[in-house]
């Protein structure tokens, strides 16, 4: 994980094996970038080591990165973590440090929100995860913590989502609460 003030760069032979990966799954996957040139989101993930480094930890996490959509504005491409279920190395946390630190006891290792900043991510906005769920059916067993607005935060709560019986819904929990099924997915923008 990205320690503060550190420089991640992968190893030529991971950069290699990651951009092939990425290659592969945006060549089989076009309906979700249907007039994205994999030439143009390559040439920006060259000039952009930082950003490699937090795919390269999205995928290592199973969240298999995809690009999603280019921002007109920025120019920039968008990322989402496109697994079939909530990514199996981010699961059993909490939501965020406060909820992690008001358990008494049992713990879980780490929590949503820290995990997500240490990879260089931030986690879907409720909105992203309702546009994610348009490109295919994800989260059908499992769940995922959703960036959760402040307000519902302040009263203790955090949100997630899953898709179940051809459906997207968006629940709440107390935000120090974690499940072996329930994970975090991540945007990132190159």
């Amino acid at each position: 994980m990205k320690t503060k003030g550190s420089t991640n760069k992968l190893l030529p032979q991971q950069r290699e094996e990651l951009l092939t990966t990425l290659k592969t799954r945006f060549e089989k996957n076009m309906v979700r970038h249907k007039e994205i040139k994999w030439e143009d989101v390559q040439e920006k993930l060259a000039a952009n080591e930082d950003k490699l480094w937090s795919l390269h930890e999205m995928e290592q996490t199973g969240g298999e990165p995809d690009v999603v959509a280019k921002d007109e504005q920025s120019g920039q491409y968008i990322f989402f973590d496109c697994s079939a279920e909530s990514p199996a190395g981010r699961r059993s946390f909490c939501y965020d440090l406060e909820g992690l630190e008001s358990r008494k006891e049992h713990r879980p290792k780490n929590n949503a929100i820290d995990m997500a900043a240490s990879m260089g991510i931030e986690l879907l906005t409720e909105e992203q995860y309702h546009y994610l769920q348009q490109l295919g059916n994800f989260d059908q067993k499992t769940s995922s913590w959703l960036k959760t607005p402040a307000a519902i935060r302040e009263l203790g709560g955090a949100i997630f989502g899953d898709l179940r019986f051809g459906r997207v819904f968006i629940y709440h929990n107390g935000a120090q609460s974690y499940y072996g099924s329930r994970g975090f997915r991540g945007v990132l923008k190159v």
